[in-house]
């Protein structure tokens, strides 16, 4: 009897090839109920995925770049747990991973594709890979590229809606400048804002603890006042927290702060409020973007889930 193969499910199953490979390789941006039909559909033809096939879907010899820019901590915990994440699937397949830190021009040879984080406007990586005709995925969303990126703005609604339900009315947003994930988790955070009519600042920053911690302190001393803050990431909260408390300011007490990532292992004596990402999801949805560019599929974008995660950083306001 012939082995049924991943286009038998995905004609049997009425999907996608590309949606059973999510199946296979258990994303969560698939419907709970196609995942159902498509485990029913593999379960009657006796389908069983070929660990050597899936391996040999890269190609020996591949290379695959990680570009983040100039002013990129290299090792920030995000950083780490996605470079972890993306290594999980590429060392297995052979694909060397590389970290491609600061300005590409100075390459005298780019990788087989590159996965670009930080993506701002006008970004001239884009230019130089697309004169080059290197596939681009990007951790982050775009309007014309390859992405696979978390929920920025709902995550951030999500973080600002737990500010306001405890009645928070005086907020502040501390962002990291231009980058399309600050920008999605503002309009998040004014959108929540705006439904309960709350009075807000914005506080441009960078994404590390120092740069929370700077930031809102240098605000506080010259009078900015508010009862809730949402940093943009969980770093950069942890910096709010321990500036807060060096004013003489408790948290929850006198200002609750919640974060974006949930990043394990955070240096704070509180568990801190925070809505989640799936960073291993997000790498193994963008390492399939990848695959897909290099065997000439059409573009698509994959925006991946987040939720909220209750800590001990938020409280009515005083």
């Amino acid at each position: 009897m012939t082995r049924p193969t991943i286009n038998d499910i995905a004609r049997a199953a009425g999907v996608s090839k590309g949606t059973v490979s999510r199946v296979l390789n258990g994303h969560a941006t698939v419907a709970q109920r196609t995942r159902a039909q498509v485990e029913h559909v593999m379960s009657e033809l006796g389908y069983a995925p070929d660990p050597a096939a899936r391996q040999l879907s890269w190609r020996t010899g591949q290379t695959l770049g990680l570009s983040t820019l100039s002013g990129d901590p290299l090792l920030s915990p995000y950083q780490v747990l996605l470079r972890r994440s993306l290594e999980a699937h590429t060392a297995p397949a052979g694909v060397q991973l590389l970290d491609l830190h600061g300005d590409l021009h100075t390459l005298t040879r780019l990788p087989s594709a590159v996965l670009l984080l930080h993506i701002r406007p006008l970004d001239h990586r884009l230019e130089l890979l697309a004169r080059q005709r290197v596939p681009v995925v990007m951790i982050g969303h775009h309007p014309t590229f390859r992405w696979a990126a978390p929920d920025d703005q709902g995550g951030a609604l999500l973080a600002t809606r737990q500010l306001t339900q405890a009645g928070h009315r005086e907020l502040m947003f501390l962002g990291s400048g231009i980058s399309q994930v600050a920008r999605d988790r503002e309009a998040g955070f004014l959108e929540a804002a705006a439904e309960v009519g709350a009075r807000v600042s914005t506080l441009p920053g960078g994404f590390t603890v120092l740069d929370g911690y700077r930031t809102v302190r240098r605000a506080w001393e010259d009078g900015l006042r508010f009862t809730g803050c949402f940093a943009a990431s969980d770093e950069q909260a942890v910096g709010v927290v321990a500036a807060l408390e060096d004013l003489g300011m408790r948290v929850p007490q006198d200002v609750s702060v919640v974060g974006f990532d949930g990043l394990p292992e955070l240096p704070l004596p509180i568990n801190l409020t925070t809505v989640a990402q799936d960073i291993p999801c997000i790498a193994a949805a963008a390492l399939e973007l990848v695959q897909e560019a290099l065997s000439g599929q059409p573009v698509r974008g994959v925006k991946v889930p987040v939720h909220l995660v209750p800590g001990q950083t938020v409280a009515p306001p005083p």
